[in-house]
């Protein structure tokens, strides 16, 4: 009586690691920006908590001149310069760590509002003059 060997071929294990390969390589790009996208939004809440806080200071003092600033993050670093008047106020977050290549701000000028832009989109590429890139392949609208 002979008896079935029991256990698996080599062919059976190295098409089952070759099925794993192929996903990985397909998942991978994917998870790593969707972990970027979660370290962009320290770049959005903190410009927006500084122009909160720059209208807050600008409603006591009359001028954004000398005015509070967000604080800086592990992903990004936040400037706040006003104008020589103090009437308008650019808020720049420049990335670093893991977001290192984005540069995202936030403009108030008398005549056009506040504005938001992106400089530079990191390893996504591009730039917008009228909206942040928060995911790739983001149009610009």
């Amino acid at each position: 009586m002979v008896t079935a060997s029991k256990g698996f071929t080599l062919i059976e294990l190295m098409v089952t690691v070759a099925i794993i390969a192929i996903l990985s390589a397909i998942a991978y790009p994917s998870y790593t920006d969707y972990v970027l996208r979660g370290y962009l939004v320290d770049a959005t809440n903190g410009m927006a908590s500084a122009q909160a806080q720059l209208e807050q200071f600008y409603q006591d003092n009359r001028k954004y001149t000398g005015g509070p600033c967000a604080g800086n993050t592990t992903n990004f670093g936040f400037t706040c310069p006003a104008n020589a008047a103090g009437t308008e106020y650019t808020i720049t977050a420049t990335g670093q760590g893991p977001a290192a290549g984005f540069i995202y701000t936030y403009t108030y000028t008398v005549a056009g509002g506040l504005v938001k832009a992106t400089t530079q989109a990191g390893r996504w590429g591009g730039a917008c003059d009228k909206a942040w890139i928060v995911k790739k392949g983001q149009s610009c609208a």
